[in-house]
């Protein structure tokens, strides 16, 4: 059996300044090297209780964070951007489905870094009606190739809210609780280490017991984006399938997640050329 890992950052423990998310962030490293060691530390887990790979996908801004000096035989990273299916990359060739730093909806009060894939350009991004997180967007991706997400780790109020609501069976493990946008609490290392074993491991075994179901949203999917500003909106509606609805919200339909997230990938991508 194949293992997927998505890993963000800002879900990540001690993660709480701007220098930690950016290549020329002053505290980029000590993220890097955070990322890294709870990505393998899960990964590890993983293979032992009988995935023989585990494919990672690097999916936090210019998805080239993770350290790659000493990955084991059984791990394949996927990196760069941009790239099909994004934060998803990698997954279609996998059995489960494992989200890591994970972190809150944009207007998420008391949560670090809240935001929706593009944090300078995107307010809300809306899947058949649902306000979605990014974990919720890319648990539905996952879902049109029948990969069921096993375990979510993050920020707590992400997992108390999505979570806990579309993925009930997921085991998970809060990796900070927030304070503020910019500041959280989080456990030792070593405590984190243990927690992420002990859910990995019980994860897995669950899954061998009864696979749960993958989370597939109904189809046609129902798209709807609304932007920070009204130039990202402009640069949306130049495609002539999206709809503009107002000033900051656009709309479009698609046969189903695979192409719905691409197309959205495209809106956030021509939203970044936007930036004056």
């Amino acid at each position: 059996m194949n293992a997927f890992i998505s890993v963000d950052l800002e879900g990540m423990p001690y993660i709480v300044n701007l220098g930690h998310l950016n290549l020329k962030g002053t505290l980029y490293e000590e993220a890097r090297k955070i990322a890294t060691k709870v990505t393998l530390t899960v990964a590890d887990e993983l293979h032992k209780n009988s995935f023989d790979k585990v494919i990672i996908a690097d999916s936090h801004g210019p998805m080239v964070n993770l350290l790659v000096d000493d990955l084991p035989e059984y791990v394949e990273i996927v990196r760069g951007y941009p790239r099909p299916l994004s934060m998803m990359a990698g997954v279609e060739d996998c059995d489960v489905a494992v989200f890591l730093g994970y972190h809150a909806k944009f207007g998420t009060a008391k949560s670090s870094f809240d935001h929706t894939y593009s944090g300078g350009s995107i307010n809300k991004v809306e899947v058949n009606g649902v306000v979605a997180s990014e974990f919720l967007l890319n648990a539905y991706v996952a879902g049109e190739f029948n990969v069921p997400v096993i375990m979510v780790a993050g920020e707590a109020q992400l997992l108390k809210d999505d979570v806990s609501t579309f993925a009930p069976w997921a085991e998970t493990v809060p990796l900070k609780h927030s304070l503020s946008r910019v500041s959280a609490r989080s456990p030792s290392m070593s405590i984190i280490d243990k927690e992420l074993r002990k859910a990995a491991g019980k994860a897995a075994q669950n899954c061998k017991k009864h696979k749960p179901e993958a989370i597939v949203p109904k189809r046609p999917v129902k798209m709807a984006v609304t932007f920070l500003a009204s130039q990202f909106a402009d640069a949306a509606s130049l495609l002539p399938l999206v709809k503009r609805i107002d000033g900051l919200k656009t709309k479009y339909e698609a046969k189903n997640m695979i192409e719905a997230y691409g197309i959205f990938e495209l809106l956030a991508l021509a939203a970044t050329g936007c930036h004056r």
